[in-house]
């Protein structure tokens, strides 16, 4: 181990030199003599003791007055073995301080070998390691130091920047000194890596990189940080240990079939409920609450809005930059897993929201993450989404293929996750998303899709159907994009696409004074022609209810009573439909305001009787959607849904059939005008088409319960009459009532 140039001592003492591992710790010069040398910036002294500490092998010498200290042990203390093993040792450190000076004693950073094992280097740099949250990031554990039988505790430390010239880890645990622990670079992918003793769980640190041209940046949090600060601070955080992955939920497989009923409760958990103070329920309190409500209701889901950590609450989530670490908003890791049990426990689902789409640029994240591009495209028309301020995922890169599709397993392995609702694949569908002519770069092809996501939609979607056969995943999708729901092997892979098209029309619709609906007829109509080329989710989501779109109850016209009487029927007409059901919290009992996400629900209005009524109507659609196949067994089906009045537009009516496996049907009417349509003539399949001889009406969202009139057809079976109608030979009278939704079944 030759004395250090000048040069070299200096390169040390900034943290820029090349291979800190060639010239730290315990090495054998050319005559067999053992050095220690080390960097302890602002140190007193520096001794070398034995793995015991109960014995000082050698004092070391400053060679550098900013801290840099190495020492020759004396032959008589540290003899080589035969087998021309190093001796284990420890360093004593002696720091200044105001009350005197103080020691520190622990295992040397630069006495462990390499790390990481290279076969998962090279997965990584191949885009093939499932697991890369196991290797990157920051993992508590016991290490033994080179020719040493003695593990020490400590936390290893690994981080992608293949850019980079150097990287150090800093932290609580070195006073934020990137001095005292510069990392060891992989060259087969570019990781980094170090072993810190005595690093604890708990404690805050970052990555200080140098980038390529020799710029210092500013602080990197880590991409797979497993815990982070709250905001506004925006450290990581070390993690515990990672434990076996949480239990499935029993269920899993069976409840979210295409065939199963499934309606979905959308959940902000930072404005669902909060406390006197207007803080935040933490995962335990939410776990007390939360599934209890929701499965009293019926819904068999709940949906959470990203948790991922991100630095904006305004962004609701949605500009997340620590993707594998739940916010430290609600608590932590555990806490977060605890919630999920009690979910399953309440026979609930969950499914996260989920952001591969782009991130924010704050500078403490993946943006330049190196000092050069490298979690996102170079190209700024590829690589900057104009609408968020937010920067585009390299979709093409190997390694930034393997953090999102690892990151998707996280969440359901982990945690038990039963599903990932993927945010905004539209805008990673298209090239040319929010762009001008000559604003973007097209394919290979001269095309507008992205040929790269689509790639890395069908590998994260088979990967996990494969993995974790009992999760879905649900597309975000606004276009008429192909196949978004047809297996990995032929389309994108998703179980499920929300129904953007139906959700705009409908609305528009019902917004519209009932007077003038009959010139919109067939926005309520228009979503059946196209209803069964995908699997289906029909979304009443957040993005309905803010930025001055108003509530649910807000878009309705009318009085009081209408509003209302609308509200209950829309919801009727969306239960009826075929596609699985989404809402989003506070409109389950007609919330009267925009949903602000720094407020909690107005759970107050639960006292009135109007908004307790639409409460009881979604507890009862959802039960009546629970125990009815025929609206949930056929939903990707044509076989399963027919017109009996589609064409009704002077009047406003429409009337269908939903029928299950077996052919049994169950009849839906809707009157969307505040007029009574008594002695409505339906065209029906008569007794002798084998069709029912009479009807029963199972529920009316006009019932008095749920705050409407009680008109309708409830004291009796409804008869079944050879009259023709509607172009059928039988027919069927009703009394329609107003703005209000019908269900029937035949009758026993």
């Amino acid at each position: 181990m030759p004395a250090l140039t000048a040069d070299a001592l200096n390169a040390l003492i900034q943290a820029r030199h090349p291979d800190p591992f060639a010239v730290l710790g315990l090495h054998a010069d050319e005559q067999g003599a053992l050095w220690v040398r080390t960097v302890q910036p602002g140190a007193l002294g520096v001794e070398v003791l034995n793995a015991a500490g109960d014995k000082v092998l050698g004092t070391l010498q400053a060679v550098h007055p900013e801290g840099v200290f190495e020492a020759k042990l004396p032959k008589t203390r540290a003899k080589l073995s035969s087998a021309g093993h190093k001796p284990a040792y420890l360093l004593r450190i002696t720091w200044p301080s105001a009350s005197g000076p103080l020691t520190q004693t622990l295992p040397d950073p630069y006495a462990f070998g390499l790390l990481l094992d290279e076969a998962d280097l090279i997965a990584w740099r191949e885009g093939r390691l499932l697991r890369p949250w196991q290797m990157l990031g920051a993992h508590p554990m016991s290490l033994a130091p080179l020719h040493s039988e003695q593990a020490v505790d400590g936390v290893r430390f690994a981080v992608w920047a293949p850019h980079a010239q150097r990287v150090s880890v800093v932290g609580d645990f070195n006073g934020w000194d990137g001095r005292r622990h510069p990392m060891r670079r992989r060259v087969e992918a570019g990781v980094w890596e170090v072993f810190v003793p005595d690093a604890q769980v708990g404690q805050a640190y970052k990555f200080e990189i140098v980038s390529a041209q020799g710029h210092l940046l500013p602080l990197k949090a880590d991409p797979f940080a497993r815990a982070a600060d709250l905001r506004p601070a925006n450290a990581s955080r070390i993690a515990p240990a990672l434990t076996p992955p949480a239990p499935r939920w029993p269920q899993a497989a069976m409840r979210q079939r295409a065939d199963a009923p499934i309606s979905i409760y959308e959940v902000h958990v930072g404005s669902w409920r909060r406390t006197d103070a207007q803080g935040f329920f933490d995962w335990d309190r939410l776990a007390a609450e939360l599934p209890g409500y929701a499965a009293s209701l019926g819904f068999t889901h709940v949906e959470l809005m990203p948790i991922a950590e991100h630095p904006y609450d305004p962004s609701w989530g949605y500009q997340c930059l620590g993707l594998f670490a739940p916010t430290a908003r609600f608590g932590d890791a555990a806490g977060f897993a605890r919630f999920v049990q009690a979910c399953h426990a309440a026979e609930l689902g969950v499914i996260l929201d989920w952001v591969p789409a782009h991130f924010p640029t704050d500078a403490h994240g993946l943006a330049q993450f190196d000092g050069a591009p490298l979690f996102e495209y170079a190209d700024p028309r590829e690589g900057f989404h104009r609408d968020w301020n937010t920067a585009i995922y390299d979709f093409g890169r190997n390694e930034v293929r393997n953090f999102l599709c690892g990151n998707a397993l996280y969440w359901l392995e982990v945690f038990g996750v039963d599903g990932l609702r993927v945010d905004a694949v539209a805008s990673m569908l298209y090239r040319d998303y929010s762009r001008n002519a000559g604003e973007w770069v097209p394919n290979i092809y001269g095309g507008r899709e992205n040929l790269e996501v689509i790639s890395l939609l069908r590998h994260i979607n088979g990967t996990l159907r494969a993995l974790v056969p009992d999760a879905i995943v649900v597309a975000e999708e606004s276009t008429a994009f192909p196949g978004v729901t047809a297996p990995p092997e032929h389309g994108l892979g998703f179980h499920f696409k929300w129904n953007m098209g139906w959700m705009n029309d409908t609305l528009a619709y019902i917004h519209e004074d009932p007077v003038y609906r009959r010139w919109h007829h067939d926005k309520m109509r228009f979503g059946l022609t196209y209803a069964f080329s995908e699997k289906y989710a029909l979304p009443i989501s957040h993005d309905e209810v803010v930025h001055g779109k108003g509530s649910l109850l807000g878009k309705m016209p009318g009085d009081t009573w209408q509003r209302f009487a609308n509200v209950r029927a829309y919801l009727g007409f969306m239960w009826g439909h075929p596609g699985k059901k989404l809402l989003f919290m506070g409109q389950e009992f007609a919330q009267d305001t925009e949903w602000r996400s720094d407020e909690a629900l107005p759970w107050p209005l639960l006292q009135q009787r109007t908004h307790k009524g639409v409460q009881h109507l979604v507890r009862d659609l959802n039960h009546l959607l629970r125990h009815t196949p025929a609206l949930h067994q056929r939903d990707d089906s044509p076989q399963g849904f027919e017109w009996l009045v589609v064409d009704d537009d002077a009047q406003s009516v429409y009337v269908w059939l939903r029928r299950d496996a077996q052919g049994q049907p169950l009849m839906v009417v809707c009157n969307f005008t505040p007029v009574p349509r008594v002695g409505y003539r339906i065209g029906v399949p008569g007794p002798d088409e084998g069709g029912a001889s009479a009807w029963v009406e199972v529920l009316n969202t006009d019932a008095s319960l749920y705050g409407g009139s009680d008109t309708g057809n409830a004291s009796a079976p409804q008869v079944v009459q050879a009259l023709p109608s509607h172009g059928r030979s039988a027919s069927l009278v009703l009394t329609l009532p107003p703005l209000a939704t019908l269900f029937l079944h035949p009758a026993a």
